[in-house]
């Protein structure tokens, strides 16, 4: 590695897959080691719960929002530059948004041709929940929207490393057939199992990425219009509500878990399939995150409220297969029907879309391979010094010349 390089791992993957779990673990085993760590977490709107939830934890974090990593690659670059100087990270984690493939090429590619002296592009890991993946290997689509499921393909396909996390859930049997399918279908990919909720084989993963190759070792034919649809099919929600509560009112803890059981409930029955819903409660110096990563599924909860704090801040972010309005009714109806008459809502901010279609800032054709005659663009301040010194040194001599008497 050059001298003053720092890693930056990307964590792709389809939506709960446990990105941001893994990342907070992650980081707690590089701070563990006594490393500087900067996040990066990105979203197609601001009011991002991972980005609340991962600076509750005291982690420095960086947010690329309103866009993609690859349709705002100096988004990217910006936020990247800022936390290794301003923290003095010494490894970058980004986790792109879960609907997003093409990595390689719109990303790693152009990090690697320009940013080499900045940044070390470690192995792409691309995480996957046993439950969705079994799903998809099973019939090609597991339960998804057909761009959903060409969007979670390729994101398999141009992976360097395969993680499959939530290895807890799942007994040996299990683990050997998803590791012989993705064999089978993927013979040039490593495929690691973790689990990020109980760090099993987190600090495993993290020293063979850092220690690994280059990432970005393949680049793989993407269909915009397929890649269009997919995310198109998303319904994304992102909201703020301001809450008061009045004595008698349900405690914050049961109130959040309400909401969410309501929502939950009301898009199983109308058939909606959630790519994920997650809440972020925070009251004075607690916080509460609830998690859903499939209909039908039981909430996963971190944290607690303590006491009966008279004032909170609801985040929620949805994913869910079906018209962006209709997915901000759902949980403006949750939320009002938690809150009941014990508790006022007040909404600070609801931002409710379906992606636009991706149209990244690079995209390489190929892999991007460094030769003596292909370095980095950039020229240093040292060099352009040089230069500028060369060049009035050549303009004095010349004026010296023209006023010399013959």
């Amino acid at each position: 590695m050059a001298e003053g390089t720092v890693p930056i791992i990307f964590v792709g993957g389809f939506l709960g897959a446990g990105k941001t779990t893994l990342l907070w673990e992650a980081a707690r085993v590089l701070i563990a080691r006594g490393k500087k760590v900067g996040l990066i977490t990105n979203d197609q709107a601001p009011g991002l719960v991972d980005t609340g939830f991962l600076r509750r934890q005291g982690v420095s974090v960086g947010e690329v929002a309103g866009s993609c990593f690859c349709c705002d690659f100096g988004g990217l670059i910006r936020e990247a530059r800022g936390l290794r100087h301003s923290v003095g990270a010494d490894a970058l984690i980004a986790e792109p948004v879960g609907s997003c493939t093409d990595l390689s090429a719109t990303i790693l590619q152009p990090l690697k041709e320009n940013f080499r002296e900045d940044f070390r592009i470690t192995p792409l890991t691309v995480l996957a929940d046993p439950m969705r993946l079994a799903g998809v290997l099973a019939d090609e689509r597991g339960g998804l929207h057909p761009g959903a499921a060409y969007i979670y393909w390729k994101q398999l396909e141009e992976a360097d490393v395969i993680a499959v996390n939530k290895s807890d859930l799942i007994g040996a049997g299990e683990r050997a057939r998803l590791c012989g399918q993705l064999g089978a279908r993927l013979p040039e990919t490593a495929v690691r199992f973790m689990s990020a909720a109980t760090a099993d084989g987190v600090e495993a993963w993290l020293d063979a990425v850092l220690a690994g190759a280059e990432g970005g070792g393949r680049v793989v034919a993407v269909d915009y219009d397929t890649y269009a649809d997919g995310e198109a099919a998303l319904g994304w929600l992102n909201a703020t509500y301001e809450l008061r509560r009045s004595d008698g009112a349900p405690a914050w803890d049961n109130f959040a878990s309400d909401v969410m059981g309501r929502l939950g409930r009301a898009l199983a029955r109308d058939g909606a399939a959630i790519g994920h819903v997650k809440m972020l409660l925070e009251a004075g110096d607690d916080h509460l995150a609830v998690n859903l990563t499939r209909t039908g599924d039981a909430p996963s909860a971190r944290g607690a409220i303590r006491g009966a704090p008279e004032r909170a801040l609801l985040t929620i972010n949805a994913r869910v297969e079906m018209a962006p309005e209709r997915l901000r009714e759902f949980v403006g109806a949750a939320v009002a029907e938690g809150a009941g008459t014990g508790i006022v809502v007040a909404p600070a901010e609801i931002r409710a879309l379906r992606p636009g279609r991706p149209k990244p800032t690079h995209r390489y054709r190929e892999v991007f391979v460094a030769t003596a005659s292909r370095a980095p663009r950039r020229r240093t301040w040292g060099r352009w010094l040089v230069v500028i010194l060369g060049l009035f040194l050549v303009a004095y001599a010349l004026f010296l010349m023209r006023a010399w008497p013959a």
